[in-house]
Order: C-alpha cells, then sequence, then structure tokens
C-alpha cells in the first residue's frame, strides 16, 4: 500500500502526460468522417465532430487555418482533416485540431464553388433582369487585369483593330493569388467611378487555383454593386468561374470579349457605305420629288397668280362683253322687229280706230245737231245772266237783277215776283 501511495499524482498531472503523450505521438493524422454539430464561432473559430457509424471525436479549427478554407462545412458532409491530437487539461478531453479540411470524394475549390455559386443564385445575383445591357456604341472602356499579361495585349491587339477609336483605361491587377480578390474587387468598384461605357474583367487562363480569385464572393459582390455594365472574359472558352454568372454578359476569352462588345471597323466601313448609297438615291428621289413639287406649286402659283387672275378676269370681261353685246344686238334685234310689227299694228289700230273715231264723230255730231235745243228757238232762246255768270231761271229770287242775253240783245231785268210751274 506505502508503495501504491508513493506512485500517487494529481489529475491535473496525469492529464499532462496524457497530453503529452497524445500529442507527441499524434502529432499528424489524417481522418475522414461525417461532419456534425458544426458552430462558427464570433470569434472565428470553428467547433464541431466527425463521426462513423460507431465513434465520435471532436474538433476544433482555428481561426487562422479557417479562414483559408474555400468552403463551408455542412450537417452530414463527408470529409477528409489534416490535423494533429491536442488535449485540453482543465478537462481531460482531447481533440482533433484540424490543419485542412477537403470534401471527401472532390476538392475543397470545387466545393468551394458549387457553394458559392448557390449561394449567390438564391441572392438573385444571376437572374436576368439584374442584368445590364451592354451599349452598342462604345467610347471608353476599363480593363482590370494584368498590366503585364498576355491577355491584355490579345485584347489591345483586337481593339485596335476592330474599333481603333475606343479610349481604353487599364487598370493593372492582380489576378492570381490570395490577395488577388480583393485587388480585383477593389478595381472594379474603382473602374465604376471612371464614368466608361462597360468594364472587362479578364486574365488569360490557368488552373482552378490560379482562376480562384475571381470564384470569390468579394468579387461576385463588387460585380453585382457595380453600375456599369461588366464584363467577364476569364479563362479559356471551356473554363467557367463565379464571375461568369454575375456579369452582365460572359465572353469565353479575353479577345473574344473585344470581338464582342466592339464593332467591326470594316463592317461599318462597309455599312457606312451601303448607307451612303441608299442616303444619296433617296436623295436623289426626294429632289425628283421635290423638283416636281416645285414645278407643280408653280403651275399653281401661275393659276392663282394676281396675273393670272387678272388675265382670267379680263377674258371673262371680254366673253361678258361679246356675250352681252350679243344679246343686247339680238335684243334690240328683236325689240326692232317688235317695233316694225308694233308700229304697223299701231299704224292700223291708229288707222282703224281712226276710221272708227271719225265716224262715231260724225254719229255724235249728227245725233247732236238732232239734238240742238237752239235749232228752231234761236230767235226766241235767252240764256239767264247774274252777276257775269250764266245761271238756270230757277235759280233766281225775288228782287234779283240778271240779264237776258240772246244772240243779238242783252236786256237787264230786276225778278218782281217767282212761280213755280207744277
Amino acid at each position: 500500500m506505502s508503495e501504491l501511495l508513493s506512485q500517487t499524482q494529481s489529475v491535473s498531472s496525469l492529464n499532462t502526460q496524457i497530453k503529452s503523450l497524445l500529442e507527441s505521438t499524434f502529432i499528424h493524422v489524417c481522418v475522414e468522417g461525417e461532419v456534425s454539430r458544426f458552430t462558427y464561432h464570433s470569434s472565428g473559430h470553428l467547433y464541431f465532430s466527425i463521426k462513423d457509424d460507431k465513434s465520435t471525436l471532436s474538433c476544433v479549427m482555428f481561426k487562422g487555418n479557417n479562414s483559408k478554407m474555400k468552403f463551408r462545412l455542412e450537417e452530414g458532409m463527408n470529409v477528409i482533416i489534416h490535423g494533429s491530437i491536442s488535449v485540453f487539461v482543465p478537462r481531460g478531453s482531447y481533440q482533433l485540431n484540424c490543419v485542412a479540411i477537403e470534401p471527401s470524394g472532390s476538392g475543397a475549390l470545387a466545393k468551394a464553388y458549387e457553394q458559392l455559386k448557390e449561394k449567390l443564385k438564391h441572392r438573385g445575383y444571376f437572374d436576368p433582369k439584374n442584368k445590364k445591357i451592354i451599349p452598342k456604341n462604345i467610347k471608353t472602356m476599363a480593363l482590370v487585369t494584368s498590366g503585364t499579361g498576355a491577355a491584355l495585349q490579345d485584347m489591345l491587339r483586337v481593339a485596335q483593330k476592330r474599333w481603333p477609336l475606343v479610349k481604353i483605361k487599364i487598370l493593372d491587377t492582380i489576378v492570381q493569388g490570395d490577395s488577388s480578390a480583393v485587388h480585383i474587387a477593389k478595381n472594379i468598384a474603382y473602374a465604376d467611378t471612371l464614368g466608361v461605357d462597360v468594364i472587362v474583367v479578364s486574365r488569360g487562363g490557368g488552373s482552378i487555383e490560379d482562376l480562384w480569385g475571381f470564384n470569390e464572393e468579394i468579387v461576385a459582390d463588387a460585380i453585382f454593386r457595380a453600375h456599369t455594365p461588366i464584363v467577364s472574359a476569364v479563362g479559356h472558352e471551356i473554363d467557367f468561374v463565379i464571375s461568369d454568372f454575375v456579369a452582365d454578359l460572359r465572353a469565353p476569352t479575353p479577345s473574344a470579349a473585344m470581338e464582342m462588345i466592339l464593332p467591326d471597323k470594316v463592317e461599318i466601313l462597309l455599312g457606312l457605305d451601303g448607307l451612303s448609297d441608299r442616303i444619296q438615291s433617296l436623295f436623289g428621289r426626294i429632289i425628283h420629288q421635290k423638283n416636281q413639287e416645285l414645278l407643280n406649286l408653280k403651275h399653281e402659283f401661275k393659276r392663282y397668280s394676281f396675273e393670272q387672275k387678272i388675265d382670267m378676269m379680263s377674258r371673262e370681261v371680254k366673253i361678258l362683253k361679246e356675250q352681252f353685246i350679243a344679246k343686247l344686238t339680238q335684243v334690240l334685234e328683236t325689240k326692232q322687229r317688235q317695233k316694225i310689227v308694233l308700229a304697223e299694228n299701231l299704224s292700223f289700230t291708229h288707222h282703224q280706230n281712226l276710221i272708227k273715231w271719225e265716224q262715231m264723230l260724225r254719229n255724235l255730231k249728227e245725233a247732236f245737231s238732232a239734238k240742238d235745243p237752239t235749232l228752231g228757238l234761236n230767235e226766241t232762246f235767252a240764256q239767264v245772266i247774274r252777276a257775269g255768270k250764266t245761271i238756270r231761271a230757277e235759280e233766281l229770287q225775288r228782287d234779283d237783277i240778271f240779264e237776258l242775253q240772246t244772240q243779238h240783245v242783252i236786256i237787264e231785268s230786276k225778278v218782281m215776283s217767282k212761280k213755280k210751274i207744277d
């Protein structure tokens, strides 16, 4: 018993020994399992467990290593972990201190790519209604690419060949490595302030690791938030990166981007020639049409001009005058004929009337002569005159002075008395 007591040690001492033993024995382990109960702590550390059908192992991935992960853990995900065993002495527990994690059966970058793609899709980053239209007439553009890369030279060569009038601003950008995503996003945001017509984000081909800067969320955010239309031209035709889906237009290669967004000067010149021919033809037709309209207007003007009106009125007056003279002559001739007829009728009628009146006069004379009261009474007939006027005898009153006048004598008389003879 005394020997046993002499070997007694504290809990912390034992845990320390176990820590030393385990950590020195399991310096590097590689273990595969299913992720369970993971937690992203606000400190940046990652806590989770991995398990199989018989056992569970606690795991921790500290902030420094966690920040390098290209994907996020998901419940039930099978992963392969590289790390070492560490012991937490105060609780006497051990855990796997993770240095690197990758999905089982597929690369970490491929998993991160799919995760970010799905995440941005749900945010609406790929929605066509959020895409901006690439201008047809591009006067200025900004190239976010490496200033020393072959992709830049290809783009400049194609741009010079197709449309040398375009003004290009080159933003020398780190397009490969750990800091590439931040630099790409920063230059996209800066290019968006330059007032250019379009921004081209590009680099040449490479492995997925080389192109990874264009698969980062920070780059996707910068493209989505930009107000300027953006073309993504990264890698070769078979390469697809996240920026391709977020951008307003995806070009299979950097040089293809220039061919897609810039007009071809040869086609433009041919089009201008054709347009010039059409314009000349159109103007020829217009000029001919306007000449015809001008001639018609001249004719119309001549028809309605004062001179034309005066001339027309003069002709009308002449015609009216001739018509009037003709009508007047006709009327005069008619009236003359009527006058002759009337004169003949009048002469005949007058002669007849004269004969008639002469006969009537003779008849009246004969009747008058036959009924003349003076006939046979000339010697005894006398007129009664009073005050110089001939009156009837019945008008005389008693004491009136009057005259009796015959053909030969005048007798002054006075009424002595007056008797009425019944």
